[in-house]
C-alpha cells in the first residue's frame, strides 16, 4: 500500500502529460491539413472559399478568427504566392504543466502556395 501511494501520483502525472502530448500533436496535425486544404483552395482560385475551407477540414476545431490569407500581390494574379496561416490557443490538462503556460499554447501553421 506504501508503495502504492508513492508511486500512483507519478504515474498519474505521466499519463496526463501523455495525453495532453497526444492532444497537442493531434491538434498541431490538424491545422496542417487544414492550412494545406484552405492554401490548395486559394491557389486554385476559388479565394472566396479559403476560410470555409480550413474551417471545414479541421473538423471545426478552429473558427473563422483563427484563420489569416495574404496574398504577395493584392490582384492575385497567376504565380504570386497565396498564403494561409492558422493560430489555435490550446490549453493543458496536466496540473504541473499549466503554470508554466497560464495562458495556454499557441499553435501555429503556415501554408504558401503559388496561385495557378
Amino acid at each position: 500500500m506504501v508503495e502504492l501511494a508513492l508511486v500512483l501520483p507519478i504515474l498519474i502525472l505521466l499519463l496526463c502529460g501523455i495525453i495532453d502530448f497526444g492532444r497537442v500533436f493531434h491538434v498541431y496535425l490538424t491545422i496542417d491539413h487544414a492550412g494545406r486544404e484552405a492554401a490548395r483552395t486559394a491557389s486554385l482560385g476559388k479565394f472566396s472559399d479559403v476560410v470555409t475551407i480550413a474551417v471545414d477540414k479541421s473538423g471545426s476545431l478552429i473558427s473563422a478568427s483563427d484563420v489569416t490569407v495574404s496574398y504577395s500581390d493584392p490582384n492575385k494574379v497567376s504565380g504570386s504566392l497565396a498564403t494561409v496561416k492558422i493560430d489555435y490557443q490550446i490549453t493543458f490538462l496536466t496540473p504541473i504543466i499549466q503554470p508554466f503556460f497560464p495562458t495556454g499554447l499557441t499553435l501555429s501553421d503556415t501554408t504558401k502556395m503559388r496561385i495557378e
